[in-house]
């Protein structure tokens, strides 16, 4: 899942963003209100960790542009304001949490799941689809009685796909959720990783979970509830090189 940090205070940002990335997610940074707002407006985040005191644009001006421009991040604010009053402001101006500075570093990565959670509307941390089941907090892989050792980038892949179940993903979708935003990535990595994850969840002839649509995308499910028939990864659509953009009608 992907994340935007947006504070100005260098210790803080890198020390948040390294252990975002441990606990597994993909991070973009921003040192000024006004680069976070150009990446909260223009990549499509699961959660914006926003400071509220930021040199150029403030984070209260952030939030109600985000949310005028109805962009579906969470946003949770990470602030040293701790009067009830700001508390206030900011959850009636569309923030969906609030941590004040200092913090537990462990509360904030589970404050930053929950809302994850919520996005995609699981309540359990523990997603299950058929046999297979896929622990949030501890990010761990088990189908059937089988424990699966799955590295952390296809992890990530995986848990983007449980989150939407049943529903088709996109390449594009899969690139934008799951990695940073200068990733180096080849363009084919999406189909190297599904392969990967595939080859792990199938041994000895088990019933495939991810079944590919042609010219579409991936759909996580049990095989018969998947209505199209699966195909193998020979084809592939680049992901686009500009960033999405959110208009006043949502993203586009």
């Amino acid at each position: 899942m992907r994340v935007l940090i947006v504070e100005d205070y260098e210790p803080i940002r890198t020390g948040v963003a390294e252990g975002l990335r441990e606990a597994g997610f993909a991070v973009d940074v921003a040192a000024d209100g006004t680069t976070g707002q150009w990446y909260a407006l223009n990549n499509p985040y699961d959660v914006i960790v926003l400071d509220l005191m930021l040199p150029g644009v403030d984070g209260l001006t952030i939030l109600k542009r985000v949310r005028a421009r109805r962009c579906p991040a969470n946003v949770l604010i990470l602030t040293a304001k701790d009067l009830p009053d700001d508390r206030v402001r900011g959850l009636e101006l569309g923030a969906d949490d609030y941590l004040v500075k200092p913090f537990v570093f462990g509360e904030l990565v589970a404050r930053v799941r929950a809302l994850v959670r919520r996005k995609y509307e699981a309540k359990d941390p523990v997603i299950r689809v058929a046999d297979l089941e896929i622990d949030t907090n501890s990010r761990s892989v088990r189908r059937g009685r089988r424990a699966v050792n799955v590295s952390p980038r296809e992890y990530a892949l995986l848990e983007f796909l449980g989150m939407r179940a049943g529903q088709l993903v996109t390449r594009t979708a899969v690139w934008e959720h799951v990695y940073e935003f200068h990733s180096d990535a080849e363009s084919n990595v999406v189909d190297v990783f599904v392969a990967r994850l595939r080859r792990k969840l199938e041994v000895d002839g088990m019933p495939r979970l991810i079944h590919t649509r042609w010219g579409q995308g991936y759909i996580l499910a049990a095989e018969e509830e998947c209505q199209e028939r699966s195909a193998p990864d020979c084809w592939f659509i680049p992901p686009p090189r500009r960033p999405w953009s959110c208009s006043r009608r949502g993203w586009r």
